[in-house]
């Protein structure tokens, strides 16, 4: 079984946000960029431990992106990737970043497709879900854990006020959530063999976008602090009901 995960790169969380070309454009000047946390956490981990529990032959890694995710992507092969492709696109747009993953996907033959539950500036959390159908696999999201027996994959996941187990046949696109792994560190053995490891350039197939960013708006200023005794519960209430419109 080869097991395909899903890299996209975003930024540090502490990056101070910004925009350009009126507001259209994210600014990367001076932002230090990462590898999302559950892709790399939860998918990328958990399809190694299901490699080296001797289920998996091989543990491949895709992103869409320009150049400059390369170094990004590196440090995923630094964990243990066994070879790494860059689908040579940028967009912001989620259908072509799938789009474009499963025209890949679908020439290699992957039997489980993994990734990240959602990206951590998005937030959109389709990608598994958008990969699923254009590669017309079955689908099970925000998935706790991943177990393999033979050509059966078996997922728990979160549900509104509990989780389920989920039984499905392979091939399988399973978005992943924390509990499913535990994080790990490169050690320098992987750094330095992460250097040689095969990473392929792909050519885009050139999907035409659904969406474009019409502007990007910062949230409004946090206010300051207002400060009540004990002794001031009425005042307290008011300004809950009247201020803050919260009751």
């Amino acid at each position: 079984m080869k097991i395909l995960v899903c890299i996209s790169q975003v930024p540090d969380t502490t990056t101070k946000i910004a925009f350009t070309n009126n507001n259209t454009t994210f600014n990367t000047d001076g932002v230090t960029m990462i590898i999302n946390p559950y892709d790399e956490w939860y998918a990328l981990v958990r399809a190694l431990e299901l490699k080296e529990a001797g289920l998996a032959t091989a543990v491949h890694l895709v992103t869409v992106g320009k150049a400059d995710a390369e170094p990004v992507i590196r440090k995923a092969l630094a964990l243990g990737g066994d070879e790494a492709f860059r689908i040579d696109t940028d967009s912001q747009d989620p259908y072509v970043v799938a789009a474009e993953i499963a025209a890949f996907a679908a020439q290699e033959g992957y039997q489980l497709v993994l990734c990240g539950k959602e990206s951590i500036d998005y937030n959109n959390g389709v990608m598994g879900a958008m990969l699923a159908e254009l590669l017309d696999m079955n689908y099970i999201g925000f998935a706790t854990r991943i177990d393999i027996a033979g050509t059966t994959a078996t997922v728990t996941r979160e549900i509104e006020g509990g989780e389920e187990v989920d039984a499905t046949e392979l091939p399988v696109v399973i978005s992943c959530q924390k509990g499913v792994a535990e994080a790990r560190i490169p050690n320098m053995r992987g750094i330095m063999a992460a250097r040689t490891k095969p990473l392929k350039v792909v050519t885009p197939t050139g999907v035409a976008p659904l969406s474009t960013v019409a502007s990007y708006e910062m949230p409004p200023a946090k206010t300051g602090v207002k400060m009540f005794t004990i002794d001031q519960l009425d005042q307290l209430v008011n300004a809950l009901h009247t201020e803050a419109k919260v009751i």
